[in-house]
């Protein structure tokens, strides 16, 4: 009888479905963090672009992304170590010229030399196997933004959370009658988008364009002074490349180029064992 309730138990508990997580998106920026021995800053930059290496990545099934969406391998989106959450991106494959867009809502990928990991809708669409390929990323500034502004942890002023104010009428010298606004408490603010149709899923579509590979760079440290770049190049025994950025140009130390990204990989774990925690991939 014992065991004939014992197993009746086990039994209601294997059918009991577990307790779904609740998504809570928001905009993130997030904290420094490590990963493979390597140091990452996240920061808030809305016009980024860059050239590196992507990866398929696998979801975390049952839980959270980063930004509080549902981590999930039919949806377009992907992870990046440093750009704020949520972002949108477009994203080409630079070795067969594929372009998709996705949501970047997640940290990731968490490994020396890759730029950005895909989602299994996302890499099947772009062509990405098991094996890493070459890609640029261009954020979209106005949809990314979009995004800041309203959703909550944003930096931007959120005009529709603020109370409305009422008009009231006041008399001024002259006897003339004037109108003044006053904030009234328990004023009904404006209507807030709804997160969920801010963070619902993209369009699952790929556009086609020309393949344009590139070779592959190491890039161990960035500059705004030539003359600094080059002493410290000199030091490495790797040269400069003049660089655009946000905030102008910048002159960057690099090694190579490298043919494959086997090649570039062991010269990035290279540098990173010398002390160059920056050190990235990138295509030109």
């Amino acid at each position: 009888m014992k065991k004939t309730v014992l197993w009746g138990c086990l039994t209601v508990a294997a059918c009991t479905p577990a307790p779904q997580v609740q998504p809570d998106p928001h905009y993130v920026v997030g904290q420094a963090w490590q990963a493979g021995g390597q140091w990452f800053y996240p920061r808030e930059d809305f016009s980024w672009q860059g050239t590196g290496v992507a990866i398929r990545q696998e979801a975390k099934k049952g839980e959270l992304t980063a930004d509080g969406e549902v981590s999930s391998d039919i949806t377009m989106t992907g992870s990046h170590p440093t750009l704020q959450l949520p972002a949108i991106v477009r994203v080409t494959n630079l070795e067969n010229g594929r372009e998709i867009t996705i949501r970047l809502n997640d940290r990731g990928p968490g490994q020396a030399g890759r730029l950005i990991g895909l989602s299994r809708q996302a890499a099947t669409l772009l062509g990405v196997g098991d094996a890493p390929v070459q890609v640029r990323i261009v954020e979209d500034e106005m949809a990314s933004r979009k995004l800041a502004e309203n959703l909550p942890g944003g930096p931007m002023l959120q005009i529709s959370m603020a109370p409305l104010e009422a008009v009231q009428q006041a008399d001024l010298a002259g006897g003339q009658a004037g109108h003044v606004g006053a904030a009234v408490a328990g004023s009904t603010p404006v209507t807030q988008i709804d997160r969920r149709a801010l963070v619902a899923d993209l369009p699952v579509e790929v556009r086609q364009g020309q393949p344009a590979p590139g070779m592959l760079w190491v890039e161990t440290m960035d500059f705004t002074s030539r003359t600094a770049a080059m002493t410290q190049a000199a030091r490495q025994g790797a040269g400069i490349r003049p660089v655009l950025a946000g905030h102008g140009m910048m002159w960057a130390v690099r090694y190579g180029p490298f043919v494959t990204i086997q090649e570039a990989d062991a010269a990035l774990h290279r540098a990173l064992a010398s002390g160059f925690n920056g050190s990235h991939l990138v295509v030109e």
